[in-house]
Protein backbone atom coordinates (compact mmCIF):
# COMPACT_ATOMS: atom_id res chain seq x y z
CA UNK A 1 0.00 0.00 0.00
CA UNK A 2 2.66 2.12 1.38
CA UNK A 3 4.24 1.61 -2.92
CA UNK A 4 0.86 2.14 -4.19
CA UNK A 5 0.92 5.70 -2.35
CA UNK A 6 4.15 6.95 -3.75
CA UNK A 7 3.32 6.07 -6.98
CA UNK A 8 0.48 7.86 -7.21
CA UNK A 9 2.73 10.98 -5.16
CA UNK A 10 4.94 10.55 -8.33
CA UNK A 11 2.34 10.73 -10.96
CA UNK A 12 0.90 13.54 -9.76
CA UNK A 13 4.31 15.38 -9.54
CA UNK A 14 5.06 14.27 -13.01
CA UNK A 15 1.34 15.41 -14.20
CA UNK A 16 1.74 18.70 -12.14
CA UNK A 17 5.30 19.52 -13.34
CA UNK A 18 4.21 18.88 -17.03
CA UNK A 19 1.19 21.93 -16.64
CA UNK A 20 4.15 23.60 -15.45
CA UNK A 21 6.30 23.21 -18.37
CA UNK A 22 4.00 23.99 -20.56
CA UNK A 23 1.93 27.15 -19.33
CA UNK A 24 5.41 28.79 -18.13
CA UNK A 25 4.51 31.96 -21.16
CA UNK A 26 3.91 35.70 -19.09
CA UNK A 27 1.21 36.74 -18.43
CA UNK A 28 -0.11 40.47 -17.14
CA UNK A 29 -1.90 41.14 -14.50
CA UNK A 30 -3.48 44.70 -14.62
CA UNK A 31 -4.66 46.40 -10.81
CA UNK A 32 -6.10 49.67 -9.72
CA UNK A 33 -3.95 52.77 -10.52
CA UNK A 34 -2.09 50.97 -13.31
CA UNK A 35 -0.02 48.47 -11.25
CA UNK A 36 0.75 45.46 -12.86
CA UNK A 37 2.14 42.25 -11.95
CA UNK A 38 4.45 40.42 -14.78
CA UNK A 39 4.71 36.77 -13.77
CA UNK A 40 4.58 33.81 -15.60
CA UNK A 41 1.08 31.75 -16.06
CA UNK A 42 2.47 29.03 -13.05
CA UNK A 43 3.11 31.29 -10.34
CA UNK A 44 0.22 33.41 -10.90
CA UNK A 45 -2.07 30.40 -10.42
CA UNK A 46 0.42 28.74 -7.53
CA UNK A 47 -0.13 32.09 -5.59
CA UNK A 48 -3.74 32.03 -6.37
CA UNK A 49 -4.45 28.97 -5.29
CA UNK A 50 -1.86 29.44 -2.20
CA UNK A 51 -4.16 32.47 -1.66
CA UNK A 52 -7.34 30.52 -1.38
CA UNK A 53 -6.32 27.65 0.60
CA UNK A 54 -4.86 30.32 3.14
CA UNK A 55 -8.35 31.84 3.14
CA UNK A 56 -10.08 28.95 3.38
CA UNK A 57 -8.10 27.47 6.28
CA UNK A 58 -8.88 30.91 8.65
CA UNK A 59 -12.15 30.92 7.32
CA UNK A 60 -12.58 27.24 8.97
CA UNK A 61 -10.67 28.50 12.09
CA UNK A 62 -13.02 30.29 14.06
CA UNK A 63 -15.36 27.49 13.86
CA UNK A 64 -12.63 24.75 14.96
CA UNK A 65 -11.58 26.95 18.05
CA UNK A 66 -15.00 27.36 19.01
CA UNK A 67 -15.79 23.50 18.96
CA UNK A 68 -12.69 22.46 20.52
CA UNK A 69 -13.48 24.97 23.74
CA UNK A 70 -17.14 23.21 23.89
CA UNK A 71 -15.24 19.93 23.77
CA UNK A 72 -12.78 20.83 26.26
CA UNK A 73 -15.82 22.21 28.70
CA UNK A 74 -17.76 18.74 28.06
CA UNK A 75 -14.98 16.89 28.86
CA UNK A 76 -14.44 18.70 32.24
CA UNK A 77 -18.25 18.37 32.86
CA UNK A 78 -18.08 14.21 32.17
CA UNK A 79 -14.58 14.32 34.25
CA UNK A 80 -16.84 15.77 37.35
CA UNK A 81 -20.02 13.74 36.76
CA UNK A 82 -17.74 10.67 36.93
CA UNK A 83 -15.97 11.56 40.19
CA UNK A 84 -19.31 12.40 41.70
CA UNK A 85 -20.62 8.65 40.54
CA UNK A 86 -17.36 7.58 42.05
CA UNK A 87 -17.96 8.84 45.62
CA UNK A 88 -21.35 8.22 45.28
CA UNK A 89 -21.16 4.78 44.78
CA UNK A 90 -18.25 4.63 47.66
CA UNK A 91 -20.65 6.43 50.17
CA UNK A 92 -22.92 2.97 49.00
CA UNK A 93 -20.46 0.76 49.68
CA UNK A 94 -19.60 2.15 52.98
CA UNK A 95 -23.35 2.38 54.08
CA UNK A 96 -24.02 -1.39 53.25
CA UNK A 97 -20.94 -3.18 54.71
Amino acid sequence: MRYLIWLLRAALFLILLGFAVKNSQPVVLNYFFDYQWNASLVVVLLTFFALGVAIGVLALLGGMMRDRRKISRLERELRLKNRLIDAEDKRDTSVTS
